[in-house]
């Protein structure tokens, strides 16, 4: 019996221009379950299974694994994570297309050599050999872009404060000119982003994170910024090299931030948000800053309490009580009870400046792709009984489910 909105798995492999066998694979890998099984063993498939086949295939053609993509993808066809979804993946394309572009300038440097020189150039050979080993990169970067869109999403559809976080921080650092500004993990670069149209004409503003691809996201995105675009207008991908850029007020610059590549008193305002409690070895990291920041400069670090998000955990250990959404609290590293005890062996004057706000989400959608964001064991306890999840999501959610948020910044003068 056919049942309506449902695709057999014939129909759906013919839609897909795919064979029944490469669908029924797909099912026995656990990358695509259909979304009914009749009593007789039949499969059926929903237009939703297409939006997750979509995403299988175009990171299938981008050469992942399908270990990769198993931990790279979630059903669902809610119009947010759709679209949030699609945008993920376009940078995704844009970032192989510039490297592709790298691979072949490379390819094209050592032939030439090869021919002036007579002999093969050891040097460009490794670099050819660093640029063509990129999977594990380009995934990595992928899975923190999701995440980080996810965290900020939550927060911009249901924070209670309307001025929004990124808004707010702006606010603190009080820049003017003619600053030097260094951002320590600046991730997506959210905070520039948000608060383009305000910035001064004649500062400069230096870019860090580790991942050199996050780096390039938000060098196009701010290339668009400047140029005028929406963030969704196609642009010339050329490969761009990481110091290049349209707007003359930013420099990108992929480094740890154990060790900052710049001379001694270089910045007026360095800025970490929730970055501190990331690192290894934090007193390497507040010794760095110290170095570069000019005298009388200014640290602005971000973090948050003990009792930030709490009621998220105890929604998820509600539903599985193995489920551990951080290995680490990470606020016991550097949060905002134990911070200025750990400011203050580098900095004078420091001030702390909480964040007031909370949320009421009343939506399922939102806060599991946040849940599925975080760096603990979610998907191992969440992924196989997905639909279970997100029906016991959207029974809390019906009537609003309320969020503490504890967090805020230290404000420290060298």
């Amino acid at each position: 019996m056919k049942l309506p909105g449902y695709y057999s798995s014939g129909e759906f492999a013919k839609m897909a221009h795919l064979t029944v066998r490469t669908i029924r694979f797909y099912d026995k890998q656990n990358i695509l379950k259909p979304s009914y099984v009749n009593d007789s063993g039949a499969r059926f498939y929903t237009d939703e299974d297409f939006a997750r086949l979509q995403q299988i295939l175009l990171l299938k053609y981008l050469g992942f694994s399908l270990e990769d993509i198993r931990n790279m993808t979630i059903g669902d066809s809610d119009y947010h994570m759709l679209k949030n979804s699609l945008n993920l993946q376009l940078k995704l394309v844009k970032d192989r297309i510039e490297q592709m572009e790298l691979v072949a300038n490379a390819i094209e440097d050592t032939a030439k050599a090869i021919d002036t020189e007579q002999e093969i150039n050891w040097s460009q050979m490794l670099n050819l050999i660093h640029l063509t080993n990129m999977e594990n990169t380009l995934k990595s970067q992928y899975q923190n872009a999701t995440n980080i869109s996810a965290r900020i999403n939550l927060h911009k559809l249901y924070a209670s404060n309307q001025q929004g976080w990124f808004p707010w921080l702006y606010e603190q650092c009080h820049i003017t000119e003619p600053m030097d500004i260094l951002e320590l993990g600046c991730g997506n670069g959210a905070l520039w982003k948000e608060n383009y149209s305000h910035l001064p004409a004649h500062i400069h503003i230096t870019l860090n994170d580790i991942s050199e691809g996050m780096l390039r996201d938000t060098r196009r995105e701010i290339e668009l910024l400047e140029n005028g675009l929406h963030s969704n207008t196609a642009v010339n991908p050329d490969p761009l090299p990481l110091q290049h850029h349209t707007d003359s007020r930013f420099t990108f610059n992929a480094f740890d931030c154990h060790r900052i590549p710049y001379e001694d008193e270089t910045f007026d305002l360095v800025l970490a948000n929730h970055v501190l409690f990331y690192c290894d070895h934090l007193t390497d990291v507040l010794d760095e800053v110290r170095r570069i920041l000019r005298p009388n400069g200014i640290f602005i670090c971000s973090t948050y309490g003990a009792s930030h998000m709490k009621e998220i955990t105890s929604l998820v250990q509600e539903f599985n009580s193995l489920i551990i959404l951080s290995a680490d609290k990470l606020y016991e590293r550097f949060g905002l009870e134990n911070g200025s005890t750990l400011l203050a062996p580098f900095f004078t004057n420091i001030h702390m400046e909480i964040y007031k706000d909370s949320l009421l989400v009343d939506q399922s959608e939102p806060l599991i792709a946040y849940i599925l964001s975080c760096h603990g064991n979610q998907n191992q306890y969440i992924l196989d009984r997905y639909k279970d999840f997100r029906t016991f999501v959207e029974k809390k959610t019906k009537k609003g489910f309320s969020i503490t948020k504890y967090a805020g910044i230290f404000i420290c003068r060298k």
